[in-house]
């Protein structure tokens, strides 16, 4: 099978909110942005030359709205399956995310005031059911699908054979991107320590780049100098009480 591409589709500015589309023997979307995102997608995957009727799968990495408010209607409009973790099926089946949101910094807490985030998607059922590693062999793509929990319960991340990880919310770029090529939490996990363990076996997989829900895609030796360094402050919080995580 031919090398897969990794496209990124812009949502929402040139690279706050992120999509990507993944070329193989046949294409696969990653991510469906905020609703009513659903035609702006449709219409750059059609740019790229692909017909959006040949979408083999549109597999969303995690339930928050910026990442599958336009699920249903990406669906609609390639007749693709959706794929989506069990854990997080919750979200999107009522179309709500699970809240409270719980903030990495300050960022997170300015952003927990914005409406939109509160705000209902119009909800999906995932045809495809992910519950552990999962080739997209028969998708067209020479990938898999690989848990990655700990931004919410359900988080996956997309695992070409030639070593691209498209990895949602796993990391980000500082300030939703703001800051290219510089490793940052998003704004918000509903388990930190969960997650940088999920970063960290992903990394030890030795991917050729990091592309990510906000930001231009991520050296992997800088994530890796961040992941100590966010180890060390993670541990500084739990020492001090501090750190909590949904469920504690």
């Amino acid at each position: 099978m031919s090398r897969t591409k990794v496209v990124p589709i812009p949502v929402m500015g040139r690279h706050t909110i992120n999509a990507y589309l993944l070329l193989g023997r046949r294409p696969v979307i990653v991510d469906a942005g905020t609703p009513g995102s659903g035609r702006r997608i449709h219409e750059q995957i059609t740019a790229h030359g692909v017909d959006p009727a040949d979408v083999s799968l549109i597999v969303i990495t995690h339930g928050h709205i910026d990442h599958f408010g336009s699920a249903a209607e990406l669906h609609r409009l390639t007749g693709a399956p959706v794929a989506g973790h069990i854990a997080d099926l919750g979200p999107y089946r009522s179309g709500r995310v699970r809240e409270p949101y719980l903030p990495t910094g300050p960022m997170g807490r300015f952003m927990d005031r914005n409406k939109k985030l509160h705000a209902r998607a119009e909800p999906f059922e995932p045809a495809v059911l992910i519950r552990g590693e999962t080739s997209l062999e028969d998708f067209g793509l020479a990938a898999r699908i690989m848990p990655t929990p700990g931004h919410t319960a359900g988080s996956v991340s997309v695992l070409t054979d030639d070593g691209d990880l498209v990895a949602g919310d796993l990391i980000a770029n500082s300030f939703m991107g703001l800051i290219p090529g510089r490793p940052a939490n998003p704004p918000f996990h509903d388990d930190p320590r969960q997650n940088l363990a999920s970063l960290r076996r992903m990394l030890a997989l030795d991917p050729t780049a990091l592309h990510v829900g906000h930001g231009t895609p991520l050296d992997p030796d800088r994530v890796r100098q961040w992941a100590d360094r966010e180890h060390d402050r993670l541990a500084r919080l739990d020492a001090a009480g501090r750190l909590t995580a949904r469920g504690e």
